[in-house]
């Protein structure tokens, strides 16, 4: 009787490494799936600064947004990850990555050695880009300057160094879909939701997560502590910016001054580089859809908190 109990165990036990290593398995885009294509390097330039990829891509402490060395350090209560050099260094950055692995990663968050990238990176709000965009992206990026040096290995703890549970962290917290146009919203709402929510990653800081990591699907956009641990992001739904106007949210995303008169700081001070180097009509769109964004009710923020070193 005992026998069959311990084989029975061991039957359950293989199952479930079986099941969980078919579940985890990093999900790769073939090159077969995409066709011939001539990028747009002017569009490519326009989703480098909507997706702000130098706030984090680009060397620390140098005023060139194009040296995309990485090496800035993220915090988290994970563990604090250090961004990687996506410059076309052959060596260092990503110059030889062909185009679906870079496709592969923006969209499935897989490396090119196949394991899966933390979400530090956040694949989670680009899978839902469209692919012409990060095709144009690609090729924007193979005519900036190559800079050698690669980042620090990231320093996190067992057991989240294991990439292989990020597979099923993906499970829970991603939808893998992308972007659909509202009908019954005018052509700028749905540029602007684009922008937002897809290349411009806002929800990543904006809002809280859970115990896991996991984006708060409730409180979206509702702000809560700095995931980088050091301040307080703000509530960007109308529950927080009741009192700003479109033009206040446009003037915002192209100067950082605040309606008040003063102006950004911290890592928003980053966003601000990016989002001002995009056309009037696009920082039109992201605000008229921020604007539109229903009042949530955001974490309490605990007493003596400052407002805020990210965001608006």
């Amino acid at each position: 009787m005992l026998r069959r109990v311990f084989i029975f165990i061991a039957v359950v036990c293989v199952a479930g490494l079986a099941g969980f290593w078919w579940l985890t398995i990093p999900v790769v885009v073939p090159a077969s799936a995409l066709p011939m294509y001539t990028p747009d390097l002017a569009n490519g330039r326009t989703t480098f600064n909507a997706g702000g990829c130098s706030s984090c891509h680009a060397v620390p402490n140098q005023p060139d947004r194009t040296r995309l060395g990485g090496g800035l350090a993220i915090p988290s209560p994970f563990g604090t990850f250090y961004v990687p050099n996506i410059s076309p260094d052959p060596g260092d950055g990503i110059g030889r990555w062909s185009e679906a692995e870079f496709v592969t990663a923006l969209t499935k968050g897989t490396s090119p050695q196949g394991t899966h990238y933390f979400p530090a990176f956040p694949y989670t709000s680009y899978h839902h880009a469209n692919i012409s965009d990060l095709r144009d992206l690609f090729a924007y990026l193979k005519t900036l300057p190559p800079i050698s040096g690669k980042a620090r290995d990231h320093d996190v703890p067992f057991p989240f160094n294991i990439r292989r549970n990020i597979g099923i962290w993906k499970l829970l917290f991603t939808d893998d879909k992308p972007f659909v146009p509202d009908a019954a919203k005018s052509p700028q709402w749905n540029r602007g939701a684009y922008l937002v929510n897809a290349l411009g990653h806002c929800a990543e800081c904006h809002s809280p997560r859970n115990f896991l990591g996991g984006i708060i699907a409730a409180q979206r956009f509702a702000g809560g502590p700095n995931p980088e641990g050091k301040g307080w992001v703000p509530n960007i739904t109308q529950k927080g910016l009741s009192d700003w106007s479109e033009k206040d949210l446009a003037y915002f995303l192209e100067t950082g001054m605040l309606p008040d008169g003063d102006s950004v700081g911290g890592s928003m001070a980053r966003v601000i580089k990016n989002t001002s180097q995009l056309s009037a009509e696009d920082r039109a769109a992201m605000a008229a859809y921020i604007k539109f964004l229903p009042a949530v009710e955001g974490p309490p923020k605990p007493k003596g908190k400052a407002q805020h070193d990210h965001g608006s």
